[in-house]
């Protein structure tokens, strides 16, 4: 965790709002290190801080850490926190987490299985979907209907469906018999149905859709359906790196960017005169 503003450390962990620990702070009520601390001051959060006497833990002025978890979601299961249907949903199986709530990154339709994640840093879910980034996707995909190198050729330059063009980044044969053939494709977006749509602009019906991929995460082979992982600190860290995210970033707290100053539009300009 890189250095901050004391009073917003403190804030972070609840003890009021930013101008009520400042004055805190000038009334000598915060001590850090058994000293009396200064407006300006900046901490890391693994000081030993005190207000008014009293030890601040310090779980709570780091702030939740930053959780990412592996989901083999199974046949049936919706990626929504309720269903008006009644059908069972992901959210149901996951564990409880001690504060915020798990944000899923992307989903998967009720009739596809494989790797869902989910984090409880909704900044890092927004950033795993954002298109900028155009991290990778891989399907293991069984195809019913008889498939050309032709089909697989448009399938890779481009097809337009009703939501504009689509394609595969790559497509390899997975072995199968007769018209049942397994396909391994990536794609960079995450748009509705997408792959099913694609294979049924060239005629042929998906029968069996498994992600086994999502950027640098892979499905775990030994991950049973409907079962659930977290992932390391590295394998963590190595997510917000491909999202350009500094992984010691404080979870909830995006990234403060420059903004130039805007121009005044001729009415602002009129206004002033």
């Amino acid at each position: 965790m890189s250095d901050e503003k004391l009073q917003k450390v403190l804030a972070r962990a609840g003890l009021g709002s930013r101008r009520q620990l400042e004055e805190l702070i000038s009334q000598g009520r915060v001590l850090v290190n058994g000293e009396p601390a200064r407006l300006g001051d900046r901490v890391t959060g693994h000081e030993k801080i005190k207000l008014d006497g009293r030890l601040i833990p310090t779980n709570r002025l780091a702030g939740p850490d930053r959780r990412v978890l592996i989901y083999h979601k199974p046949v049936g299961e919706v990626s929504t926190r309720s269903d008006p249907e009644g059908r069972p949903t992901v959210f149901a199986s996951l564990p409880r987490i001690g504060s915020g709530r798990w944000v899923s990154v992307g989903r998967l339709d009720v009739n596809t299985l494989g790797l869902l994640l989910f984090t409880n840093d909704g900044e890092l879910a927004n950033r795993l979907m954002h298109p900028r980034h155009q991290l990778l996707r891989e399907y293991a995909v069984r195809i019913f209907g008889q498939v050309d190198q032709a089909k697989l050729q448009r399938l890779v330059s481009g097809v337009r469906l009703e939501d504009g063009e689509a394609r595969f980044e790559t497509v390899q044969p997975g072995g199968g018999d007769g018209g049942n053939q397994w396909y391994r494709v990536t794609l960079r977006e995450g748009r509705q149905r997408e792959v099913r749509r694609l294979w049924e602009s060239q005629g042929v019906q998906v029968s069996r859709l498994i992600r086994v991929a999502y950027g640098p995460v892979q499905l775990p082979k030994d991950l049973a359906r409907g079962e659930w992982r977290f992932l390391d600190r590295e394998a963590v860290a190595e997510l917000c790196r491909c999202v350009e995210m500094d992984p010691e970033q404080p979870v909830g707290k995006p990234e403060l960017r420059h903004r130039p100053a805007r121009k005044p539009t001729a009415r602002q300009k009129k206004r002033r005169r």
